[in-house]
């Protein structure tokens, strides 16, 4: 199945990751609509381009603080057909939240070491343009380690492990491959975690979806 082309907008204040991010993305077959070095120009460039993903940096100018944070939930409340993904140099999950909101869909929050990883930051950006989710592995077990929910407390360890990962955006062959899990097995697990948590009857993806907001205890 051929990735559709994106149309990408690249926001970050560091011209050299910028421009590294925006040429990793061509190299990929996507088209880069926009690069912004501050907030106020990005949510120009997505206002006048309307892309198919916004990545944005959590600390950018104007005032160097979560500008960045701020103009991406922005485009998440008035362009909800713009994905965005937030990039962090720390590992903050309190951003993660303020983010998501109530809605999980077309969202992404990586630190930015997981560019390196080329293969699977395209992923992300493709799989957060097509609705899913890419949330960083170490804000995820953070949030899962520190905040036990009681909706949670039902589901085995397995069952919260396949629940994790659905929430770092894996497929079930992608967490049957790390848990060592036959297809099968990934889907008995899956179905279990969508019975427990009491998940109303829908398409699947938006089960993962309403699974992962469960999971993040929203």
């Amino acid at each position: 199945m051929t990735t559709p082309v994106l149309r990408i907008v690249v926001a970050d204040d560091n011209a050299l990751l910028r421009e590294g991010i925006a040429s990793l993305l061509e190299d990929a077959g996507h088209e880069i609509v926009g690069r912004s070095g501050d907030a106020d120009d990005l949510l120009l460039k997505v206002r006048s381009y309307k892309p198919s993903v916004a990545i944005v940096d959590v600390r950018m100018p104007p005032g160097n603080a979560d500008d960045g944070l701020v103009a991406a939930a922005e485009i998440r409340r008035s362009y909800p057909d713009v994905a965005v993904l937030v990039l962090s140099q720390h590992v903050e999950p309190a951003y993660l939240l303020e983010l998501v909101g109530d809605d999980a869909s077309g969202v992404g929050y990586l630190l930015k070491d997981r560019v390196r990883e080329v293969r699977e930051f395209v992923d992300a950006v493709e799989r957060v343009a097509a609705g899913g989710t890419a949330f960083d592995p170490d804000v995820v077990k953070m949030l899962v380690g520190g905040h036990r929910r009681s909706e949670l407390d039902d589901l085995t360890d397995r069952e919260r492990d396949v629940l994790t990962l659905i929430a770092e955006g894996r497929s079930n062959r992608a967490i049957g491959k790390e848990l060592f899990l036959s297809g099968r097995a990934v889907e008995r697990h899956v179905q279990a975690i969508f019975q427990k948590l009491r998940l109303p009857e829908s398409e699947d993806a938006n089960r993962r979806v309403l699974a992962v907001l469960a999971l993040l205890g929203k």
